[in-house]
């Protein structure tokens, strides 16, 4: 008898339904016969967005409550550029635990020497770079920039006036030399194609990048 797929299980930490569907989008295409199963899943209880560190800390409790309820998943992805929990979670699972901003940082540097980052909101980057600092991959960001305007985490990947800010901070971040672009928030994973198109460099979803991590240990049993 056949054993049943294993599960990579994507959570997004913030109560918007509209980002988890742009993840299940975004990641339509990992899917095949036979292969790993990609579950996205919101956190209800969660912030509409996770942007202050209170949200990153409240976020991290929820998302070790759902870990513990989820023993079935082969692995668990952090939806979050923030990566809430994700030293608690892998504290409380023996299966691995995949943060987006790692993962994302970790792609842009297997593709260019400097790299970039865009940031939802201004109040971010601190906790961004504390993180940068830890990989050690400080020296190799060209920079970090935020979008010039009010927009929320859900409108992040949809519409044409956050396009146009995503847009302007990626020339910027071109333009201070990145090779690559990082997207700083899980919700901005439907401009990424037509963005990377239209800039002329690597931009990388870092759910995308984090799934197909999972993905690649899951395939080869190195998981």
């Amino acid at each position: 008898m056949q054993s049943p797929s294993p599960t990579i299980l994507v959570i997004n930490p913030n109560s918007s339904e509209i980002v988890t569907e742009g993840l299940r989008t975004a990641l339509s295409g990992f899917s095949f016969p036979g292969g790993p199963i990609i579950e996205c899943l919101t956190i209800k209880e969660g912030p509409p967005g996770v942007v202050t560190q209170r949200h990153v800390d409240e976020a991290a409790l929820h998302t070790a409550a759902v870990i513990e309820s989820r023993p079935d998943a082969a692995a668990y992805v952090l939806a979050c550029y923030s990566q809430p929990g994700l030293d608690l979670a892998r504290s409380i699972t023996t299966r691995p635990v995949y943060g987006i901003q790692d993962a994302g940082v970790l792609s842009a540097l297997a593709l260019a020497d400097m790299f970039g980052v865009i940031a939802v909101a201004e109040a971010s980057i601190p906790r961004h770079l504390r993180n940068l600092r830890r990989l050690g991959v400080d020296q190799r960001l060209a920079g970090e920039v935020a979008l010039e305007g009010s927009v929320s985490v859900a409108e992040s990947g949809h519409g044409e006036e956050s396009y146009g800010l995503l847009l302007a901070a990626a020339r910027k971040l071109k333009g201070l030399g990145a090779g690559a672009i990082v997207l700083g928030c899980a919700g901005m994973s439907g401009h990424r194609k037509r963005l990377e198109d239209e800039v002329g460099c690597a931009v990388i979803d870092p759910t995308q990048a984090a799934v197909a991590m999972a993905f690649g240990n899951l395939v080869t049993g190195t998981a």
